[in-house]
């Protein structure tokens, strides 16, 4: 069981840039380009990169190359791997490739995942079950993302019982490394950040995991929030890119660089270095053709010294 607590010192982050922060762009990135930003990121002290997504090139053509990527990127000490899977084909491609870790995403409403993966709630979930014993052996982590977990952009309001009942579902049908609880279209507030992540910490020991976007700019409250409840482990991504090509209206992650510094003037330790985070949010929203979307990028850090 998870303990809250008022303040928590140490946080991992993981950047997720190179899958949710590229796979709702219009310019497609080069194999290459997405290596190097998967070595850069690495060079900014990230310690676990969501690297690659194994979806249907025709669902989502930018993230068509993931063998490709996985192929290429820098074996580093101490840095872990993330592929992301949508169903079980996924999770068996994502197992025959170099990836560290196996991310599943399981939408809370059958709306969302009818939209996104073509199935219902339980039907993923069987899904997962059934390439349960494909790890055996692997040496992967497996992850389970609940998407849509603060509100879905086809039902509307999800109720934080639904989230509960289907957390304690998953937890009792497969052995999770971690459990990720998403605000995948931006509309959580705080409240109901703390009161979720403690109810679903309540249910086991799997340590528990918070991936907010930043579309309503309620990300780094909800951050807090969720550090109250005891979540130590955050998503983020470099000049706050990132989006759903199947969440209308989904808007970027929290940027990497304002979540650093924001925590580490709350004197938290992230192993992130700010400076080299901002510069890789210039270095690739320049490949994209667009404009940094981060706080810090604009406005600088304060004090400049740090």
């Amino acid at each position: 069981m998870s303990t809250p607590t008022d303040t928590i010192d140490n946080i991992d982050i993981i950047d997720v840039t190179p899958r949710d922060g590229l796979q709702n762009e219009g310019v497609v990135v080069s194999t290459e380009d997405k290596v190097e930003l998967i070595t850069r990121l690495a060079d900014t002290g990230a310690r676990r990169i969501e690297a690659v997504s194994f979806v249907h090139p025709r669902r989502v053509p930018t993230m068509a190359d993931a063998e490709a990527v996985m192929e290429r990127v820098p074996v580093r000490e101490g840095v872990s791997y993330i592929g992301l899977a949508l169903n079980a084909h996924g999770i068996l491609r994502a197992l025959e490739t170099s990836v560290d870790e196996v991310n599943f995403v399981l939408p809370v409403t059958d709306a969302f995942a009818e939209e996104n993966q073509g199935g219902s709630t339980g039907s993923l979930l069987a899904e997962l079950e059934t390439a349960l014993p494909d790890f055996e052996g692997s040496g992967k982590k497996l992850s389970v993302t609940l998407a849509v977990a603060f509100g879905c952009p086809y039902q509307g309001d999800v109720p934080i019982a639904d989230v509960v009942r289907i957390a304690g579902t998953l937890l009792d049908a497969a052995p999770l490394d971690e459990l990720a609880i998403a605000d995948t279209i931006g509309c959580g507030v705080p409240g109901q950040a703390q009161d979720l992540f403690e109810q679903v910490g309540e249910l086991s020991d799997v340590p528990l995991r918070a991936h907010f976007h930043d579309t309503r700019r309620t990300a780094i409250a909800n951050v807090t929030a969720a550090r109250t409840a005891g979540v130590t482990r955050f998503d983020s991504s470099v000049a706050g890119l990132g989006g759903c090509p199947f969440a209308p209206g989904a808007a970027g992650n929290v940027a990497t660089e304002d979540l650093v510094w924001a925590l580490e003037r709350d004197d938290c330790t992230t192993g992130i270095d700010l400076e080299a985070a901002v510069d890789t949010g210039r270095w690739i929203t320049g490949i994209l053709e667009k404009s940094p979307g981060s706080g810090i990028a604009a406005a600088g850090a304060f004090p400049a010294s740090r």
